[in-house]
């Protein structure tokens, strides 16, 4: 069986048979039941996905995949493609956005080449996983080969197995790749048909007229490539990107593991739709961490039928609102190992109804 079928084939329903207990003990705690909202139904979630009451997700990582696009050659962003390969060096370096907040957050960074246009010559820290040295521009034809497709899925997949072997408990997924945005709105249109106009924002910071441009570059690169909505490695294949397939294995294989994964902004959720298009019970182990300002986001999250956690206008990527995120899950756990039972504590109870 090929790797990503064997990874599907061993993505389970959360059983359900659970939630007594852990509401019991939720319930058990000293504040009226629901009182801590969102953190209490975090608590469940996690609980359900791990299978433990509660589990230990002490040992974190968020997962930078990091990958080039063809398309950026059409003027679709502020920054030119160099960055991509210089912000990785960043990232090994520890300047970064994402290695701040997953410092804060108790977590390592791996950074994943899964298609850079460069050579890093075996940098140090950084895993090679390289498909191709970036996609083909999507508005001309497809962005890569569906054997390129797989195989950026099965670096994902792969990724996910290593961190569960290691002892990893919590992922996070991370993106960097000049032009990715555009190959993410134009995964959104192609899966759901929502036109150009409403999926495409302005990613780096791109003013409205470069926006418009963005727009009609996704039109053309969904009509010269026709992606099937049907089949998502297809549509992977011809408008999307090598870093967008890798974040899709990443949360195939951490739902596989029963690991939970937290699902980042625009980029990592394009890659979220890939993964649930080929596994549906995949989405019951993602988190979403926040609400990007990317205007195609809310439409993925509703796709989805995901709510994020936070909500503070991020548009980064790398991981940024997820390694946020780390810290309420972790929250979340802690109200159930550390908080005292109404019997242990001596206080009283709700009193019962007439």
């Amino acid at each position: 069986m090929k790797q990503i079928e064997a990874c599907r084939a061993r993505i389970a329903p959360l059983d359900q048979s659970l939630v007594p207990e852990i509401q019991k003990w939720l319930d058990s705690l000293t504040k009226p039941p629901g009182s801590l909202g969102r953190l209490e139904e975090l608590a469940l979630k996690v609980c359900l996905m791990t299978g433990k009451i509660p589990p230990d997700l002490s040992r974190k990582r968020v997962v930078v995949m990091a990958a080039d696009h063809g398309v950026a050659a059409e003027g679709v962003s502020a920054y030119p493609p160099e960055v991509t390969p210089q912000m990785v060096y960043n990232f090994l370096r520890g300047g970064a956005a994402i290695n701040v907040l997953a410092r804060y957050a108790g977590a390592d960074v791996r950074v994943v080449d899964v298609g850079v246009n460069h050579d890093f010559a075996g940098a140090d820290g950084l895993v090679s996983r390289k498909v191709r040295r970036g996609t083909a521009n999507m508005a001309a034809g497809p962005a890569m080969s569906r054997e390129e497709a797989r195989a950026a899925i099965e670096a994902g997949i792969e990724e996910a197995r290593e961190a569960a072997a290691e002892g990893v408990a919590l992922l996070a997924t991370g993106d960097m790749g000049i032009g990715n945005t555009t190959a993410s709105s134009a995964v959104l249109s192609a899966l759901t048909g929502e036109p150009p106009e409403r999926t495409t924002g302005s990613g780096t910071g791109i003013d409205a007229g470069a926006r418009r441009n963005k727009a009609a570059v996704i039109e053309r690169a969904l009509s010269v490539n026709r992606p099937d909505p049907s089949d998502p490695i297809d549509v992977l294949a011809k408008v999307g990107g090598l870093e967008i397939g890798a974040i899709a294995g990443l949360i195939l294989g951490a739902a596989a593991e029963r690991v939970p994964v937290i699902v980042d902004g625009f980029i990592s959720t394009a890659g979220a739709l890939i993964a649930a298009e080929i596994e549906p019970a995949a989405v019951q182990y993602m988190i979403a961490s926040h609400r990007s300002a990317e205007q195609g986001h809310q439409i993925m999250l509703e796709r989805l039928g995901l709510s994020p956690y936070l909500d503070l206008g991020l548009r980064l990527g790398e991981g940024t609102g997820a390694a946020l995120t780390m810290g309420l899950v972790e929250a979340s756990l802690r109200i159930m190992t550390e908080m005292d039972t109404f019997d242990r504590a001596g206080v009283s109870g709700r009193i019962p109804e007439a």
